[in-house]
């Protein structure tokens, strides 16, 4: 699992029969401060997460299918936002995410 922000969002009106219905989200890698790096990836939503979220992403594409709740063991899903993030405690810091 990683940390990231949803930066925006993919609207398909033609897209794979195993994706219809989910929401797909652009999202930003953060590293350990919080600060962008990398590319931008695209992740299928599992939690309801919107623009502006800090979420917790999966890149495994067995759980990643699961946390969707995709019917097709093979459906193109590697990447997801498994959870937003509320809130991070490290040992000398404590940080409230909006």
């Amino acid at each position: 699992m990683q940390l990231a922000k949803v930066v925006g969002n993919l609207v398909s009106t033609v897209k794979n029969e195993d994706l219809r219905g989910k929401k797909l989200l652009f999202v930003q890698p953060m590293d350990e401060l919080l600060k962008p790096f990398g590319h931008e990836m695209l992740a299928v939503d599992g939690v309801g997460a919107g623009i502006g979220d800090t979420v917790l992403i999966l890149n495994e594409g067995g759980s990643a299918r699961m946390i969707t709740n995709a019917t097709n063991p093979y459906a193109p899903i590697e990447l997801c936002v498994a959870g937003i993030v509320d809130s991070i405690k490290t040992k000398n810091e404590y940080k409230i995410i909006k």
